[in-house]
């Protein structure tokens, strides 16, 4: 990595932060810009409507991006302005120390070191030296996601048990305001999902994904491992979308979710930038979805469905199955 790459990234990301800092603080000096923007992706939407067989492309072309360039900040300052008119706050709390509060983010650090320093392969390493067993490996995966379940689903729920008056239903887990909004999920998925696709042609990503080499050795090896990625995601959701945001509603309201964005884009360190940065987009969104529907399960769809996507798309440069593992 080279000087100039390291300076034009810091200023990509400075830039970048400002524009975001205008676009909350100054939404209307915007307007122009975002509408010019927009034209263009409207225009290819229609375009490509005559192209048979790529219906979903220019109806996404056409109304998502748009909606999103042009009435984003609109969009997100309304819907964090509904989450603070359905919190219930108890005025007398109003300018003292709030216990619950505190014992979300004392546990959500104490659940997060435990991830850094005993939940990663290196820690498992140490544990279970390699074996030379057929499925040593995989059992490093079972770790690390075992520690996910326990740090981020095992430890809050006794938190809350412990806390008079939480209930575990409130966090989040119901599915009902999931089906009311599954057609937002799914809009997020399709337009996720065509970045996947490009970035799947790349060699980075052959090498990255999927994480666990061996999954082309057999259908079981693929199966088990997709689980174990799967429950990883679902404890993620519960403990950042579940625990700390309604943890932190009644004394924050909707800035509980810039709370949450912290740890959460913390947790990506190591990974691609890109991949970092566009944790705090993710968050944001993730977060209110959360919030308003007061349910994890969006989350947990978007999550597992990337992933498994993006698994399935690099077994298409591995060896074939029963082959050498993937490079």
């Amino acid at each position: 990595m080279g000087v100039a790459t390291v300076a034009g990234s810091t200023a990509g990301v400075i830039a970048g932060l400002v524009v975001i800092g205008l676009l909350i603080l100054r939404p209307a000096w915007f307007a122009p810009v975002r509408a010019v923007l927009a034209a263009p992706i409207w225009l290819a939407g229609r375009v490509l409507s005559w192209v048979p067989g790529l219906w979903w492309l220019p109806q996404l072309l056409r109304w998502v991006p748009p909606m999103l360039l042009y009435r984003s900040p609109e969009i997100f300052a309304e819907q964090w302005r509904a989450i603070d008119a359905e919190t219930e706050r108890d005025p007398a709390e109003a300018g003292h120390a709030s216990r619950v509060v505190l014992v979300v983010l004392i546990t959500v650090a104490g659940a997060l070191t435990l991830q850094e320093y005993f939940g990663g392969h290196d820690a498992y390493d140490r544990v279970f030296p390699p074996d030379g067993s057929r499925y040593w490996e995989l059992r490093g995966y079972l770790w690390w996601s075992g520690w996910r379940v326990f740090g981020y689903v095992v430890v809050p729920i006794l938190v809350l048990a412990a806390l008079p008056g939480q209930r575990l239903r409130d966090y989040h887990v119901s599915l009902r305001g999931l089906f009311d909004h599954l057609w937002v999920y799914a809009a997020l998925f399709a337009m996720i999902l065509p970045a996947v696709l490009v970035a799947s042609t790349t060699h980075a990503f052959r090498q990255t994904y999927p994480f666990y080499r061996m999954a082309n050795r057999s259908y079981t090896d693929l199966v088990l491992w997709e689980l174990l990625y799967a429950a990883q995601f679902l404890s993620l959701e519960f403990f950042f979308r579940g625990f700390i945001l309604h943890g932190l509603r009644r004394a924050l309201g909707a800035n509980a979710i810039f709370v949450m964005l912290v740890p959460y884009c913390m947790i990506h360190y190591g990974k691609p930038l890109p991949e970092t940065l566009g944790a705090i987009g993710a968050g944001v969104i993730l977060g209110t979805l959360a919030m308003r529907t007061r349910s994890i399960w969006g989350g947990v769809l978007i999550h597992v469905g990337v992933a498994t996507a993006m698994d399935v798309l690099a077994l298409r440069g591995c060896p074939p199955f029963g082959g050498p593992a993937c490079h």
